[in-house]
């Protein structure tokens, strides 16, 4: 676990917080003559909860759809899922509760894959409207906090099911401790700036092992 959790934070300390704008590469065109199925995007699905439903890997579903651009995810649109991949009972270890939620009600302010000063935004950068509370976007375990890791301010790292982790960095108060169990939503920290940035935001990741995902594939 601490060796894991320490490939994590390397890969974390690497990260940046952009801005700028970002051309995301060419998608690999659907192969000819694969066969498959399509599926309807509903009211609440989101990407990551359609690639559990058919049991294939996000990043692959994304790849076939040719979806690099996470706002495309719309109620109505069609996916197309091969063959080889079949429908799992979403009884089957699934329940709405392993959904993911937003961290904080805002707005995004820097998107994932955004370059700056040669640095990836590994993660997404929210505004918040109002409130400055930051609330656990799944239930899990925290098993990282800092008060200032790699320039991002106080950080909170909470361990989930499937070798996923959630990073929210920039707060000012941090309000769990190293250990902790916590539940979906419930309030973990309040978000405020770091640096020599006083803008107040939250840089929010969401990573599988130290591989980092597009946030807003995982996020309603």
């Amino acid at each position: 676990m601490k060796k894991k959790l320490l490939i994590i934070l390397f890969s974390l300390g690497v990260s940046g917080c952009a801005t700028a704008p970002y051309v995301q590469p060419a998608a690999v065109k659907i192969p000819a003559g694969m066969t498959g199925t399509y599926h309807r995007i509903q009211k609440g699905q989101t990407l990551w909860k359609i690639s559990r439903i058919y049991g294939v890997d996000l990043e692959e579903l994304a790849r076939i759809n040719r979806i690099t651009d996470a706002t495309a995810i719309e109620i109505g649109r069609q996916l197309f899922i091969p063959n080889r991949f079949k429908v799992q009972p979403t009884s089957a270890g699934y329940s709405d509760n392993d959904d993911f939620i937003w961290p904080l009600a805002g707005r995004t302010i820097g998107s994932f894959g955004q370059m700056i000063n040669n640095k990836v935004n590994k993660g997404i950068n929210i505004q918040p409207y109002g409130s400055l509370e930051v609330a656990a976007s799944r239930g899990g375990k925290v098993v990282f906090l800092s008060r200032d890791f790699a320039g991002l301010g106080k950080t909170v790292i909470i361990e989930h099911q499937d070798g996923l982790f959630t990073v929210y960095a920039r707060n000012s108060e941090i309000l769990v401790r190293a250990g902790d169990n916590v539940q979906k939503g419930s309030v973990i920290a309040r978000t405020g700036s770091s640096g020599r940035d006083k803008n107040t935001y939250l840089h929010f990741e969401i990573r599988k092992g130290h591989i980092s995902q597009n946030p807003l594939f995982y996020l309603p």
